[in-house]
């Protein structure tokens, strides 16, 4: 049943208030500096597939400003060790996630919302829980990581399928590495973000270490405090 609570509806407006925000400073940067910030999150990405080598990892394709660059599935599959599989997600009516094999630039089909899903066989929603890393987007993630999506629900739905264990990592741009996104109980936290001035970060709780500093020079949308802890993938 929908929470209709006035503490339910503050938190819908600030994510809100929070999400036009972040789309209007993606849409301000050059296509240059989204070409950069491809390169630098797409060469961090490979050393993490390099290091981990996942039998199957999921991800998905960008679109528009959304970090990675829309060659992000072909650089994946080529860093894949040999057997490795990659899957993007398919969007289903009810708004959850199908999966499906990415087969290289022919397997590709455009869909809803300007994205392009795979045209393989779906192997069923389910079919995130057998990836060892999992690459997932968002606007926004904090030091807890808890994350800002796009408020369809798709990904915390995926990510409610996936054990506690396996590595869950969002690309981001620089300054979308925050220090507390507003949060509702159904949001799901990720283990890891990659952004073009910070590469590879754990997220660590504010309890847990609260003088680890950022590295990062964030820069926090109006209303939003500079995040402050970080920690490194185990292993680095």
């Amino acid at each position: 049943m929908p929470d209709f609570s006035y503490g339910a509806e503050v938190t819908h407006v600030a994510k809100r208030d929070m999400r036009i925000a972040l789309l209007a400073r993606r849409r301000e940067l050059t296509v240059a500096q989204r070409a950069a910030a491809a390169t630098r999150v797409q060469a961090e990405l490979v050393t993490l597939v390099d290091r981990l080598r996942p039998a199957r990892m999921t991800a998905y394709v960008p679109v528009g400003s959304e970090p990675g660059g829309p060659d992000l599935p072909d650089v994946l599959r080529a860093a894949l060790p040999p057997g490795g599989h990659l899957l993007l997600p398919v969007l289903l009516p009810d708004l959850d996630l199908d999966w499906a094999p990415y087969g290289g630039p022919g397997s590709l089909a455009a869909a809803g919302r300007g994205m392009r899903e795979p045209t393989g066989l779906r192997l069923g929603p389910d079919a995130i829980t057998e990836a060892d890393l999992v690459v997932l987007p968002a606007l926004a993630v904090d030091r807890n990581g808890l994350r800002l999506g796009r408020g369809g629900g798709s990904y915390d739905r995926a990510l409610a399928r996936v054990p506690t264990a396996t590595t869950t990592v969002v690309l981001l741009h620089d300054g979308e590495f925050v220090e507390a996104v507003p949060a509702e109980p159904h949001d799901r936290p990720v283990r890891a973000v990659i952004t073009p001035g910070g590469g590879l970060r754990t997220l660590v709780p504010t309890a847990a270490s609260p003088d680890m500093a950022s590295s990062e020079a964030t820069v926090t949308p109006p209303g939003v405090a500079r995040h402050t802890s970080t920690g490194r993938i185990p292993g680095e």
